[in-house]
């Protein structure tokens, strides 16, 4: 008891505030629809290549072309004043250039030349013919010829592959990155156009924390009851079971001190009647016992004479005094007293949901006017005003980029076209080389003797010239066509591509007077005066709003309209002012307060029970009369006299009448005694502990009932308030999130520049470039190829004169002196 009475005072005196809210369950997390996904501008990137080391030596001899840095002189020049433009300005920035136009300008003179000069010798037969004679080391010369054709063979078919792959590559490429220029101008011009629209969007998502918040406070008044409920309920429940306990303890001590007085009564009347009834028989008895003729009787005289009446309960303490004073009790009804303490306990969810019930509906309310402030970020967003600049330029560049686009791609149709035309011929050399060195070969096999006519060394030898023929006759086209794309292509990866990635194209774009006024972009876009180009890419690149880049960080802070404060101030304010009293909780009115206290000072733990049960110990009879007739009887059988026979046995057949009609009687009266006795005595050390911490404790808990309730009901209300707060606050989180980096952000802007370079250098400019750099090995190669193919001819024909020298010398061919005719 001492024990309960410690846990129920801990319950009692723990503040309510301990307690810790539930935690935040999956459904907590709210989910927007994301409304701005059909005009994002995707982020490309460069995809890894198996051709990445070629794109990468292409690269360095480039940078080995072209040293320079960015001509920021002479493009200032270009673009404000075009006529004040030297031509040295030029040929000095372009110096590699220059020199490689006039290797190809000789490339393209001297091979042709060198082609007509070659026909001409052939039709004089002076050259490209046969061996004139027959020399060991032409085995040697041979194979030396056929490794050198068979290596410049390899190189030019791996470079025409190259080039095939490369041309295809870039046409693949161009198509689709020629259409992302408009397709990416149109998609910024509606990611513009549409922040109003995706402004609204995004306020219109404040109904998910709405109706979250409107559930919430569909069921909030019942959960905070319940919570009261579920934390008072054991106090209250221990106050109630030990009120119940002592009311028990109160009717039970009545009813058993009724027995003991009533029961003391009948034992000491009892004692009355049967003092003289047991002189009597004892007498006749002993007289008995006594007269000589009874044979053996002297062994049961002295048990005889012991017969008298044990205890006598006229002594034992009274009574009456305490029944006195708990005559009527108990006055009150502790069963229905008890029953409406647990039904007006029990009540207090439902008392929760009545007395919540306005605050709820002014909550409601509430939501509607923050709908309303939500609204005004939608309303009050002032980009619209200020971006009509972006989009009429974005407009424009759009219109004038679309004649420029088609005649690239016409111009690039041709270059396709003419790319793979001069790649089948470069294969179809490297074709004529790879079967006339086949087929010389075999020939050479074949022909005993170095003089004989060997049809398919012939034939060989004419696949070898084919191969010459159309290396001279196809190497101009050849030298114009890489000459053309690698002056195109090498300028833009020095000039363009190698300074986009550097950033040094945007310091000279935001270098003052570098552009002329009709390009200057911090106008035309409409930027901060104290901004440039470099630095609203990196904001843009970052994630910074539209309005931020803009003029309008004065006029319109996005971080103040969003502070949680502003929108959940008199919604908190609301239900932190919120106050619910359980009025006079009454566990035990006043008359059972009564009772237990008259019961408590009653006396019943007063009376000395020790007196009782001492008295109960003490037998009614002192001899057994069981056991004293019994004996009689023994004796009886054992007697001779006839007489003392029969007085024996109807003496002891009167000691058993006895026994079994007053004494047995008796016996069962102290035991009943003996169990109110027992019940009295338990009870009465700890009466007056029991019923004073039973009313202390029925106190406590009436006192700290409504205490505890609003303690616990500010804890419920002040974590369902941080949960609803938290539901504005990922709200707004994500308004600002979604408007900085997707329906207002600048970020496309970004995304777009860094597209654009990818497409016109890694995807376009890379597989250009290495396009006219393998077309260009094809092409030089082809000088010691055709020169190798006019060597390795010779030794696919017969030799003229088949001396056989000996020794190192050479033997020289003796001719026979021709007849000629005279004329006279």
């Amino acid at each position: 008891m001492q024990a309960a009475g410690l846990l129920l005072t801990w319950v009692l005196l723990r503040p309510a505030s301990t307690q810790q809210c539930h935690p935040s369950s999956p459904g907590s997390i709210l989910r927007f629809t994301d409304t701005h996904a059909e005009i994002r501008v995707p982020a490309l990137h460069r995809v890894p290549s198996s051709l990445d080391p070629l794109y990468s030596l292409v690269r360095h001899y480039l940078d080995l072309i072209q040293q320079n840095p960015l001509p920021t002189e002479l493009l200032r020049a270009a673009l404000n004043d075009p006529s004040s433009v030297r031509t040295s300005q030029v040929v000095q920035y372009e110096l590699g250039y220059v020199i490689c136009a006039a290797v190809s300008l000789l490339f393209t003179v001297t091979v042709p030349v060198a082609g007509l000069c070659f026909c001409y010798c052939r039709s004089q037969q002076r050259c490209g013919g046969r061996l004139r004679a027959h020399r060991r080391s032409l085995g040697c010369r041979r194979r030396c010829l056929l490794i050198c054709l068979s290596i410049t063979s390899l190189i030019i078919l791996t470079s025409a592959i190259c080039a095939l792959v490369t041309n295809q590559r870039v046409k693949e490429q161009m198509e689709p990155g020629l259409g992302a220029v408009p397709d990416t101008l149109r998609t910024l011009r509606q990611h513009i156009a549409n922040v109003p629209q995706g402004v609204q969007m995004v306020v219109d998502q404040f109904e998910v924390p709405r109706q979250q918040i409107i559930s919430d406070l569909a069921g909030v008044s019942r959960s905070v009851g319940l919570s009261i409920h579920a934390q008072l309920k054991a106090m209250t429940y221990t106050a109630l079971a030990d009120l119940k306990d002592r009311a028990g303890d109160l009717q039970t001590s009545l009813h058993h001190l009724q027995i003991l007085n009533k029961t003391v009564r009948m034992l000491t009347a009892a004692r009355a009647e049967l003092e003289p009834v047991l002189r009597e028989q004892r007498q006749r008895v002993v007289a008995l016992l006594d007269d000589p003729r009874c044979t053996s009787c002297a062994s049961i005289l002295g048990r005889a004479q012991s017969l008298e009446l044990g205890a006598d309960y006229s002594k034992v303490p009274s009574v009456e005094k305490v029944l006195k004073t708990l005559a009527g009790l108990p006055r009150s009804d502790f069963a229905e007293m008890i029953r409406q303490g647990n039904g007006t306990f029990n009540s207090i969810p439902e008392l929760a949901v009545e007395r919540m019930a306005q605050v709820i509906q002014e909550l409601r309310e509430e939501m509607t006017k923050v709908s309303e402030k939500v609204q005004s970020i939608a309303d009050g967003f002032p980009l619209p005003d200020y971006t009509w600049h972006v989009s009429e330029a974005l407009l424009k560049a759009e219109n004038r980029s679309q004649p420029f686009l088609r005649e690239v791609e016409r111009f690039e149709w041709y270059r396709w076209i003419m790319g793979m035309a001069l790649c089948s011929i470069i294969l179809l050399i490297t074709a004529c080389n790879v079967v006339g060195m086949a087929l010389g070969t075999y020939g050479l096999s074949k022909r005993e003797d170095p003089s004989d006519y060997e049809c398919r060394g012939e034939a060989g030898a004419k696949f070898l010239m084919v191969g010459v023929g159309l290396g001279f006759l196809f190497s101009w086209l050849l030298i114009l066509l890489v000459f053309a794309t690698f002056l195109v292509g090498g300028n833009i990866q020095t000039l363009v591509c190698r300074n986009w990635v550097n950033q040094e194209i945007y310091k000279f774009i935001d270098t003052p007077g570098n552009l002329p006024p009709s390009m200057n972009l911090t106008r035309q876009l409409n930027l901060r005066r104290d901004s440039n180009l470099s630095t609203t890419y990196r904001e843009c690149k970052s994630g910074a709003g539209l309005w931020e880049v803009l003029q309008l960080e004065k006029s319109y802070n996005l971080d103040e309209h969003l502070k949680t404060p502003k929108y959940t101030a008199n919604f908190q304010k609301r239900l932190g002012d919120f106050t619910m009293h359980l009025g006079n909780v009454r566990l035990l009115r006043s008359e059972g307060r009564q009772d237990l206290e008259t019961f408590a000072r009653s006396g019943v733990d007063e009376v000395d029970y020790g007196r009782f049960q001492e008295e109960i110990k003490i037998p009614v009879v002192q001899t057994s009369l069981p056991g004293l007739a019994r004996s009689l009887e023994g004796l009886q059988k054992m007697q001779r006299n006839g007489t003392v026979a029969g007085r024996l046995a109807t003496e002891a057949q009167a000691l058993w009448q006895m026994q079994n009609s007053t004494v047995q009687t008796q016996e069962a009266l102290v035991v009943k005694l003996g169990e109110s006795i027992r019940f009295l005595s338990q009870l009465a050390p700890h009466l007056q502990e029991r019923v004073k911490t039973t009313l202390a404790t029925t106190a406590s808990v009436e006192a700290q009932l409504p205490l505890q309730a609003q303690q616990i009901l500010r804890q419920e209300i002040g974590c369902f308030t941080r949960k609803e707060l938290r539901y504005f606050a990922q709200y707004l989180h994500w308004v600002g999130h979604t408007l900085r980096e997707d329906v207002a952000s600048c970020q496309p802007l970004a995304t777009a520049l860094d597209n654009g370079r990818v497409i016109l250098c890694d995807r376009i400019a890379d597989p250009w470039n290495a396009f006219w750099f393998s077309l260009g090995c094809c092409t030089f190669f082809l000088i010691p190829n055709i020169i190798f193919a006019i060597r390795l001819t010779k030794h696919f024909r017969p030799i003229r004169n088949r001396l056989i020298s000996t020794g190192s010398e050479e033997t020289c061919p003796f001719h026979i002196p021709r007849v000629t005719a005279l004329k006279l």
